[in-house]
């Protein structure tokens, strides 16, 4: 019966491969180098905030949360290191939302915002939009209120109708109440008949600081900001999410608006800092003046 020897000696092999008996075994007991000691733990890092963002952040904030945490990094690099470990952003970058006019003969407001997105004030420019959301028993509706000098959401309402009295007055209570007017504030919206009807008009005359300002017509790009938050919406909760019951889409909007949008989600727009970031920025600023 042949012995069939499943391994060389290690000398033999040493000697044909011309290597040194302790050459080899420092090979087998070295430690990982340097770097692969930084890789390995600069990806620890990376599943956490990636984890923390549910998978919403891809590598360039996952590489600005790092820079947070004092991890000197390129963005190639933690993409590199994400593509490795298959690690991904659930975002579609490709997914695009334009809402459509409603169709009445309601006054319409001119575009004073004149796609002015960047006002260095807070409470100086406020842009509203609704959009549906779908749940195993019907269908929701978000009302949205976004400050442009900080892109915080001031007021939001979700409805199972689509009157004003439930979707934009609600809203809108929300917001003077969050952040009261103080100055002059442009609020705009689309021709949207929740926005265009006399009960909201009659809503807003009451502050006359407030001047009413409305996108052109067919033309979602005035109103680019508002629908911005509804493509963030939809790519990182609605769309990944799988359709639940009213009461816990509730919590998952409420969730994602109050507790990450504002407060934990870094926004390119505003130098990778969250809402609740840039607004304390700017009132330091002010207060300095």
């Amino acid at each position: 019966m042949k012995r069939h020897h499943s391994m060389f000696a290690i000398e033999k092999m040493c000697k044909v491969f011309k290597v040194s008996k302790s050459g080899y075994y420092y090979w087998l007991n070295r430690k990982p180098s340097v770097r692969q000691v930084d890789e390995q733990q600069a990806l620890k890092l990376i599943k956490e905030i990636h984890e923390a963002s549910k998978s919403r952040y891809g590598s360039p904030k996952i590489t600005y949360e790092l820079k947070k945490k004092g991890v000197s990094i390129s963005r190639p690099r933690v993409a590199r290191i994400m593509r490795k470990a298959r690690i991904r952003s659930i975002v579609d970058k490709r997914f695009r939302i334009c809402t459509t006019d409603s169709n009445h003969n309601y006054p319409v407001a001119k575009n004073l915002l004149n796609r002015d997105f960047a006002p260095e004030n807070i409470g100086k420019a406020w842009v509203s939009d609704l959009t549906y959301i779908k749940t195993i028993e019907g269908w929701l509706y978000l009302t949205v209120i976004v400050d442009l000098a900080d892109r915080k959401v001031v007021g939001w309402s979700l409805s199972q109708t689509m009157k004003t009295s439930d979707t934009v007055i609600p809203a809108w209570k929300m917001a003077i109440t969050n952040r009261p007017i103080t100055t002059n504030l442009i609020f705009h919206s689309d021709r949207g008949v929740q926005y265009a009807c006399y009960e909201f008009r009659d809503v807003l005359k009451i502050h006359p600081l407030v001047m009413q300002s409305m996108s052109r017509k067919a033309n979602c790009w005035d109103n680019a900001v508002a629908e911005s938050f509804f493509r963030t919406l939809k790519t990182e909760l609605i769309h990944p999410m799988e359709v639940k019951s009213i009461a816990k889409t509730k919590i998952e909007v409420f969730e994602f608006i109050e507790i990450w949008y504002n407060r934990k989600r870094i926004h390119a727009s505003l130098g990778y800092l969250t809402p609740i970031e840039y607004e304390a920025k700017l009132n330091s600023y002010k207060n300095a003046a």
